[in-house]
């Protein structure tokens, strides 16, 4: 079976969110121990496995993602990386439709090569600041929001794109905060940079002690700052040491994901056991 590694939301290989990205020919996804081992050795932050289905249902293939500890319900960037793998080696065509744990998403190639997610908007639900967060974090949040059940992060609110910047959390600490991870989040300090917001994602609990670039996130981010800044159309700039550009596009209960992707590996795995 060919697997690939893919530097998703960056057109520049080795910078971005690399995931794994495995085409399955099989009628049914291999054991689950196995797609877990599998993802712990490729030891990224995601490794989707993809496989067709029959013909003239509500979409053509099947999709799961797998951290190196524990199965997802929603990854964008992952995605995002079997989409380009996808339509870059032919094995599909036109507007992409997935099934998966959090229901049918879709992705569409544009003429310049980016590729378009299409992703059920997360709810946003305010709460109060956790005890113990703000010293897990290092900073003072300004607002906390949970994210829902498909996302299940702690959207964290913080003064100011250097405070983002210069985080140094206590990921034991974070790991017991939220179901799935914390997502800190502030105002850009210059848009004329290109971006409208910052963030950076901490996931201890999953294997993951920070994520490059996390796409399923932006569908809380989107609504979060569309709301503070007036505009459905925003760009994110997650800032983390590999660094990534998520273009989003609110359209009420649907969230756009918008982002290049390179390959940099193509392999084959020679043992399915």
């Amino acid at each position: 079976m060919r697997i690939r590694t893919v530097d998703t939301f960056t057109d520049r290989p080795f910078t971005g969110n690399p995931a794994g990205v495995m085409i399955l020919d099989a009628d049914t996804f291999a054991d689950d121990g196995l797609l877990q081992r599998i993802a712990a050795e490729l030891n990224l932050s995601e490794t989707a496995f993809v496989r067709p289905l029959s013909p003239g249902g509500e979409a053509d293939w099947a999709l799961r993602w797998f951290t190196p500890a524990a199965e997802v319900d929603m990854c964008g960037h992952a995605t995002l990386a079997t989409a380009h793998v996808l339509h870059t080696t032919g094995a599909a065509s036109g507007t992409m439709r997935f099934t998966a744990r959090c229901g049918i998403l879709t992705a569409a190639v544009g003429p310049d090569g980016a590729i378009t997610l299409d992703f059920p908007t997360a709810p946003l639900t305010p709460e109060p600041v956790p005890a113990g967060l703000a010293a897990a974090l290092g900073a003072q949040p300004l607002s906390v929001h949970d994210t829902g059940p498909y996302v299940g992060d702690l959207l964290v609110e913080l003064s100011d794109e250097a405070t983002v910047r210069g985080l140094r959390p206590d990921l034991v600490a974070l790991a017991g905060l939220s179901r799935r991870g914390v997502i800190a989040t502030a105002a850009a300090q210059d848009p004329a940079l290109g971006h409208d917001f910052v963030s950076r994602g901490f996931f201890p609990r999953l294997g993951i002690d920070e994520d490059p670039v996390t796409g399923s996130a932006h569908t809380a981010l989107a609504p979060f700052w569309s709301a503070r800044l007036g505009r459905d159309e925003l760009t994110g700039l997650q800032v983390s040491a590999r660094s990534g550009l998520v273009r989003t596009s609110l359209r009420g209960g649907r969230t756009l994901l918008t982002g290049n992707a390179v390959t940099v590996i193509d392999g084959e795995l020679l043992t399915a056991s």
